[in-house]
């Protein structure tokens, strides 16, 4: 829901986030290229290049990891949206192979003025990286998250995956040839996302190009350039928009456990070394060389904005828990062994610090629990939505009636996790307090996968789940009418149904300003017996459906006649085509 709240551009009809509306559909227009699109950074109307990407890239990288667990809370296809917006923009903004446009907007004159993203009156000025002014940082992470994404939607449209990986492939090569810091040639974005440096950036472009393609040149170059790039020199006790070697290092591990060292083991190895250590640093076991922690146990690294620290450092741990249970291997800290569990329940300390289990029992998530911050440092939340308040509402009038007044937003920015609390876990909620009131797109998106990890295991662990098929009631002739199971992308389902439901999404177009899909539902009997008189029911359909015949209940399909048995292991398929919403589609009943 936040993603959809920050997205620039034309919008969708079939948008969740009412208030908001289109904005910035002259991006790019004085520079003569199409810049409209992508995401405004947090509280303002910036589109900083940086922070975008390493947005995409995360949420690539959820989608990947926890395909199964975000389809089983039926959010994969937002998920894919919310990547596709992004890098729908990206695509746009690589119009050639040594180009890419890396900001819009001017961060000073904005944040100067307190309006609507529908009103924008300040300066849209596209920025550009070329060979003549270089931005390996910026390029770099592109690359980095257009290979991802590739990934994420490899599944779902080859065709698209493969459009992201050649941009992907063409961003690595110009941020590698041409080097230099992007804030060097986009100065305006110095005072905001100041660039540590560009090598981190070039090791985890060329990490997640070798994930995507197996191709070994990416392997042997993060290999060759280990010493040189800071790959194996740096140890990191932080993993952020800025600095990703512990990802780098996290994800090249995960090729050693897996067995794909090969000749290049001994250099995997190092980073695998770094990769531990940011591990026992967060888990207090690294001989006093800790990721320093408030009293109440959350993640400190700096004031402006800490809890992106926080989320990221979780969702870090949570993956590399996998890859460590995948491998059934163990950690040697300093002050003892760490077991992958014990990443796990780091990583799940510090969603529950997020969600309310803190000193001041308060969630830092907008919209989530009794108890969250109702001041935030966000523009379009705190001004009246201009379907309610059509006037316009200059930059004064903004900060007279909406800014320092100080009331609590009028429009819900859910989902928003914000700056977060200080060093000694106190809270100012006012929006005057940027540093902890402000959300943004690269602090809150780590929870989308974090999130789906602790959903799933939460379930496996015996808490309450979010979907329940609830109990089975037999019928006479062993007829069997179930609660309406629910769906996954995965084909994850109820022990009780002997029926997966495995969804996919097989193309894409627009017309207008609506996104089409065309979804394919492959059945499945997974039981050992044949299943007969299969009843679906299908809701939330607002196209045409082929493959299923209707009955006289309404929203309940059966298979075809010449499939009126589905034998052990066999399958069948069914097909509709909709804008917007995935429909939901539950076994409804069987023999």
């Amino acid at each position: 829901m936040f993603f959809e709240a920050q997205r620039s551009g034309k919008l969708p009809l079939s948008r969740r986030v009412k208030w908001r509306g289109d904005s910035g559909l002259r991006d790019g227009f004085l520079q003569g290229v199409d810049l409209v699109g992508g995401y405004y950074d947090a509280g303002d109307h910036v589109k900083f290049g940086l922070p975008m990407a390493f947005t995409v890239t995360m949420l690539s990288w959820a989608a990947i990891e926890y395909r199964k667990e975000i389809a089983g809370v039926e959010q994969l296809g937002e998920t894919l949206d919310a990547i596709k917006w992004g890098t729908d923009y990206f695509i746009k903004a690589h119009p050639q192979p040594n180009v890419l446009w890396g900001q819009v907007g001017d961060g000073q004159s904005d944040h100067f003025c307190w309006e609507r993203a529908e009103d924008m009156t300040t300066p849209r000025t596209g920025y550009r990286l070329d060979p003549a002014h270089p931005g390996s940082d910026l390029a770099g992470e592109t690359a980095a998250a257009m290979a991802a994404a590739s990934m994420a939607f490899k599944h779902f449209d080859d065709s698209y995956s493969n459009l992201l990986l050649l941009h992907a492939k063409q961003l690595f090569l110009f941020a590698d040839r041409f080097r230099g810091l992007y804030i060097d040639s986009i100065q305006s974005a110095q005072p905001f996302y100041m660039s540590s440096g560009y090598e981190d950036e070039l090791l985890w472009a060329a990490t997640w190009l070798y994930q995507a393609t197996g191709d070994q040149y990416y392997l042997q170059y993060v290999v060759d350039n280990a010493e040189s790039l800071g790959g194996t020199g740096w140890a990191m006790k932080e993993f952020s928009w800025d600095n990703k070697y512990a990802g780098v290092q996290m994800l090249l591990s995960k090729v050693l456990l897996e067995g794909g060292g090969g000749q290049y083991a001994a250099i995997l190895k190092q980073y695998q070394a770094k990769a531990d250590y940011f591990t026992c640093a967060c888990l207090q076991k690294n001989n006093g060389y800790n990721v320093d922690l408030t009293s109440g146990g959350l993640v400190y690294v700096r004031q402006w904005n800490n809890l992106q620290y926080a989320s990221s450092a979780a969702f870090l741990l949570a993956v590399y828990s996998d890859y460590l249970s995948a491998a059934n291997a163990q950690i040697t800290c300093p002050d003892g062994n760490v077991q992958p569990q014990d990443l796990f329940n780091f990583a799940k300390s510090q969603a529950d610090y997020i969600l309310g289990e803190n000193p001041k029992s308060m969630s830092y998530i907008v919209g989530y629990g009794e108890n969250y911050p109702v001041h935030v440092h966000h523009r379009g939340a705190s001004i009246a939505s201009i379907s309610v308040l059509r006037t316009f509402v200059g930059c004064t009038q903004g900060f007279e009636t909406w800014y320092r007044r100080n009331e609590g937003n009028p429009n819900v920015i859910y989902g928003a996790l914000v700056g977060g609390p200080d060093q000694n876990d106190g809270f100012f909620d006012d929006r005057s307090n940027y540093e902890e009131t402000e959300p943004t797109i690269s602090g809150t998106v780590p929870l989308v996968g974090l999130f789906a990890k602790l959903q799933s295991a939460s379930k496996i662990e015996g808490y309450s789940p979010l979907f329940s098929t609830g109990p089975s009631q037999k019928r006479p002739g062993n007829h069997k009418q179930v609660s309406p199971t629910p769906y996954t992308i995965s084909g994850v389902k109820s022990a009780d149904v002997p029926v997966e439901l495995l969804h996919l999404i097989t193309n894409t177009w627009t017309v207008g300003p609506t996104n089409y899909y065309r979804h394919m539902v492959i059945i499945k009997n997974t039981s050992e017996k044949p299943i007969t008189d299969l009843k679906l029911q299908i809701e939330n359909l607002s196209g045409s459906l082929w493959g299923l015949t209707p009955t006289a209940q309404k929203n309940v399909y059966e298979l075809p006649q010449e499939l009126k048995v589905l034998n052990p292991g066999a399958e069948c398929t069914f097909v509709y085509v909709q804008g917007g919403p995935q429909a939901k589609v539950s076994v409804l009943s069987y023999h």
